[in-house]
This record gives C-alpha cells, sequence and structure tokens, in this order.
C-alpha cells in the first residue's frame, strides 16, 4: 500500500506532504489527512502532522467548475487581509499554485477550535445555555459589522474587485449561472428576477461583503458565547454591504416558524437566541448604518441561493462532486427559494 492510498480524494499525499514540510512552519510530516464534511463547493481537509499544530487544507471541488468561485489564491489573500481586522479567522499559512504538486491549486490555513452550528438539533445540544445564546447573537452581528466596517485599501483588499454597483453585478451573474446550470425550467426564478431588476435600490454602503455569513460558515466556543473563526470566503467580494445583512436574515428564522423546503431546523429557532429584530438593532448600533429597505435584500438572497443551490445539484448530477448528494432535496430547496424570493419581492413598494 502507498501513502496515498490513505489520503481522501483529492490529495496526493507524498506530493502534498512534501510540499508541507517545505513550505509551512513549525510542522513535520508524517501527516493523515481526512475531509471535512460539509461543504458543497470548495473541499476542506484537516491535516494532522505528527509535529506541531494541525492544518486546514482548501482545494476546488473536482473537476470544471465556475472558475471565478474557487479561485485559491484570492481566497487565500481574503482570510490574509481580513486576519488584520478585528474579525475572527484562521491564520493564511501557505498557497500552492503549482498545480503539479496536487493537480489543483491548494492553500493552508491553521486549525481553529470550535463548533459549526450548522441546524436546530446542534444549537440545542452544544449552546445549552440561553445567556450564552444571547451573547453570541451579539458577537454574530458585531463581527458582520465590524467586517463591514473594515478599511478595505489599508487591509490590501482594495482592488479585490469593483466597488460599485453590487446589485447589477450580482444580479446579471448570477442570472447567467442559472442559466448555465439550470436543470429544468422554473418560472419563479425567471419572474423574481425581473422584479428584482425593476426594484433595485441604490448603493449606500460599500465594504466587504462575505457572501455566504451564517451560523454554518462560523465556527463558535458554545460556552464563552463568540464567533472563534468565519469561515467559507469563497464568495466573498466588494459591494454592497447589506446583501450580508440580508442573508443572515433569511438564514436567522426564530421559534415557530416554518422553514424553506429542503433546509434543516435553523439553530436560531432554539429559545434564547435574539430576533431578528434584535439582531437588526446590535448591527445598526455598531455601524451606524441605516438598514430600511432590508427587505429587497432578503428577497434578492433567496434568488441567488437558489441559483447557487441549483449548480450544486447540476455538479453532482454530473458526478463532479463525489457521492452522497440528495439531488431530490436539493432540486425541492431551489424550488422553494425561488418561490419565497418571488413571494418576498412582491411585496415591495
Amino acid at each position: 500500500m502507498t501513502d496515498n492510498d490513505t489520503a481522501p480524494k483529492g490529495i496526493d499525499l507524498p506530493a502534498v506532504s512534501a510540499w508541507l514540510d517545505a513550505n509551512i512552519e513549525g510542522v513535520e510530516g508524517p501527516y493523515e489527512v481526512s475531509f471535512i464534511t460539509g461543504g458543497h463547493s470548495n473541499l476542506t481537509y484537516r491535516v494532522r502532522p505528527a509535529r506541531g499544530g494541525d492544518l486546514v487544507l482548501r482545494r476546488p471541488p473536482l473537476g470544471a467548475v465556475l472558475e471565478s468561485a474557487h479561485d485559491m489564491s484570492r481566497e487565500h489573500r481574503i482570510i490574509a487581509g481580513v486576519g488584520q481586522t478585528n474579525v475572527p479567522v484562521p491564520a493564511a499559512l501557505g498557497l500552492c499554485e503549482d498545480v503539479e504538486v496536487n493537480g489543483a491549486p491548494f492553500y493552508v490555513m491553521n486549525h481553529v477550535e470550535g463548533t459549526v452550528l450548522h441546524d436546530l438539533e446542534t444549537s440545542l445540544a452544544s449552546v445549552t445555555n440561553e445567556t450564552v445564546r444571547h451573547g453570541l447573537s451579539v458577537d454574530v452581528a458585531n463581527v458582520l459589522a465590524d467586517l463591514h466596517r473594515a478599511d478595505v485599501d489599508g487591509i490590501g483588499l482594495g482592488e479585490l474587485g469593483r466597488k460599485e454597483a453590487y446589485l447589477d453585478r450580482q444580479l446579471r451573474r448570477w442570472s447567467r449561472q442559472w442559466e448555465a446550470a439550470k436543470t429544468r425550467e422554473l418560472s419563479d426564478m425567471e419572474d423574481a428576477y425581473t422584479l428584482l431588476v425593476e426594484a433595485k435600490p441604490e448603493q449606500r454602503y460599500t465594504g466587504i461583503v462575505h457572501g455566504d455569513y451564517r451560523l454554518g460558515n462560523m465556527l463558535v466556543d458554545p460556552v464563552a458565547g463568540t464567533v472563534q473563526a468565519v469561515l467559507d470566503w469563497e464568495l466573498c467580494t466588494l459591494g454592497d454591504v447589506l446583501a450580508d445583512l440580508g442573508y443572515l436574515l433569511n438564514n436567522w428564522a426564530e421559534d415557530g416558524e416554518s422553514v424553506v423546503r429542503g433546509a434543516t431546523a435553523y439553530p436560531t429557532m432554539a429559545p434564547g437566541w435574539m430576533s431578528r429584530d434584535a439582531l437588526i438593532g446590535t448591527y445598526v448600533e455598531r455601524t451606524g448604518f441605516e438598514v430600511q429597505g432590508i427587505a429587497y435584500y432578503q428577497a434578492f438572497q433567496f434568488w441567488r441561493l437558489a441559483a447557487i443551490v441549483e449548480g450544486v445539484l447540476a455538479r453532482y448530477l454530473a458526478g463532479v462532486m463525489g457521492d452522497g448528494g440528495d439531488t431530490d432535496l436539493f432540486r425541492e430547496q431551489v424550488n422553494s427559494l425561488a418561490a419565497e424570493a418571488l413571494r418576498l419581492v412582491r411585496t415591495l413598494g
């Protein structure tokens, strides 16, 4: 048996081990590599060295994908830049752009201990104190506020993307992505897009937009009630920061609410978490921003997420994301997200 027989798919263990020994200070092989589940896009692995602290390696998914969403050097640059702010992120340790090493670029960061609150069950089991849930709510809002107030030029991210016309760019991008990836016709997507274009507000606040800011993309300390690290920066760009707030609100369901079909029960449906209004209030207090019209951003984010999930569905159907994806569930989720986007955008004056 060779060393590579013990590595998960997507990792050339001998070549990656040699690169780690040569490029990452403070660690030494042999290395044990395991796949970290939970993502449907870039692939994430935990690396355990014989000497030194654990690492995390990120690489693009196997097969052809939307290139701009899987740029490892860009993601590494974002984490390195955001790491200069108060926003907690893993430390960016190294980037390999030589595809001869592992078949695709990858980057390495330090491993951060913490719990990912994927769903209500995890929230109830991990964060057992309602006071801690409230404190964690405050931290989630404040971390987002700090991200949105960051000096993008001062941390070297001023050229990450165009700062203006964010909604125009996003509507065009995800409309094209929908057309390229859709597995069937869906009138709710087309109708919602038309209304979103017509109702588009002016951009008031410009900064770093994470693109997928929710509890499921964070490592938290369930005892202290703090965010330990914000993860999954592959959709990050510059633009209208209220898009992040709209997305967070969509993922901040309150106790007793129904969930989008195809989605798990949200972690914030447990007692003790802030209400959406209180979350908005905390964010506004930290930023000083005015957030009237936030419902537009919620509608936009439901529509955008439908396009993203459709892309995941298409990749699973094409066999480039491995086994284990429930394609019927993804399809149902897309249908529900599109319907909710259309319902919400129709309520706008």
